[in-house]
């Protein structure tokens, strides 16, 4: 099955009415996609209040990709409110309960920082975070282009592979280091995770500037991206049951757009989305 979706749920103003409240907005995103990556835990681990109303919020169906907190793939953007490794992960573990309980958790994206380059302690840390995490479903995504040199690719995938990770296929910029090539190998039979960053090349390095992180994913696709991309996703569907696609090209509002065009051209249909109840007020 294909599933395709956006990362987050809040700042895809094309999707909700006018006047529609921050807390109604996961509820009308759910009758528009299957699937959504949540990003507010990279930035803190969730209070189980918290993963408990968004799990009654969607549809049975429904389905998260939950992006690991920053502390544990070594962004660390500030202070860490926790005393070991051991206990930040059995921190984040337990926050995934009600979405596991639910049968709604697809994965756990860990998305390394493009620092984190092809050594062997890094190879090191990544057993380390499937021993930490256990049985729980993993997606990798590699930010950095050593990963995938023609010196280390087939270890690379190998290795994911042996260790049981969920290969992320990633669109984005060809700038250099910071940056990886479109690599259309999985690495799991079930799943495979795709993210679509855009192709803003200009923008994608220009960490000067203090508008970086609003034009790095400033991005459109054209119809003829997206058909290239469908065709991908059919190949991934050989080696894959199920693709889950998700557009991250939205500091110019483009992603949910995309994401919808997409679903058009790939001939999905999806019967398990939730009402669009919002729309009729």
């Amino acid at each position: 099955m294909l599933y395709i979706g956006v990362t987050g749920w809040g700042d895809h103003d094309s999707l909700y009415p006018d006047g529609t409240a921050p807390r109604d907005k996961l509820q009308e995103y759910a009758a528009h996609f299957p699937i959504v990556e949540l990003d507010a835990s990279f930035y803190a681990v969730q209070p189980l209040r918290n993963m408990q109303k968004w799990v009654s919020e969607t549809p049975d169906r429904f389905q998260f990709i939950v992006k690991a907190y920053q502390g544990m793939t070594g962004h660390e953007r500030g202070e860490i409110p926790f005393e070991s490794k051991e206990q930040m992960f059995q921190a984040f573990k337990s926050s995934l309960e009600p979405m596991k309980a639910a049968g709604k958790l697809a994965m756990v994206l860990f998305q390394f920082p493009p620092w984190f380059d092809c050594q062997r302690k890094n190879v090191h840390y990544l057993r380390y975070c499937k021993e930490e995490m256990g049985d729980l479903p993993l997606a990798v995504e590699f930010r950095h282009q050593s990963w995938y040199s023609s010196a280390y690719m087939e270890q690379t995938l190998h290795i994911i592979e042996k260790e049981g990770w969920i290969h992320t296929v990633c669109d984005e910029p060809q700038a250099g280091e910071g940056s990886v090539p479109i690599i259309l190998q999985a690495t799991d039979s079930k799943k495979t995770l795709v993210r679509l960053h855009g192709r803003n090349q200009h923008g994608w390095m220009k960490q000067s500037n203090k508008d970086w992180r609003k034009v790095r994913y400033l991005y459109r696709y054209s119809d003829n991206e997206l058909k290239q991309w469908t065709s991908f996703a059919a190949e991934l569907q050989k080696q894959s049951e199920d693709v889950y696609i998700l557009f991250n090209n939205n500091s110019g509002g483009d992603a949910a757009d995309n994401a919808k065009r997409m679903i058009e051209l790939a001939e999905v249909k999806y019967d398990h989305l939730a009402s669009r109840q919002l729309g009729l007020f």
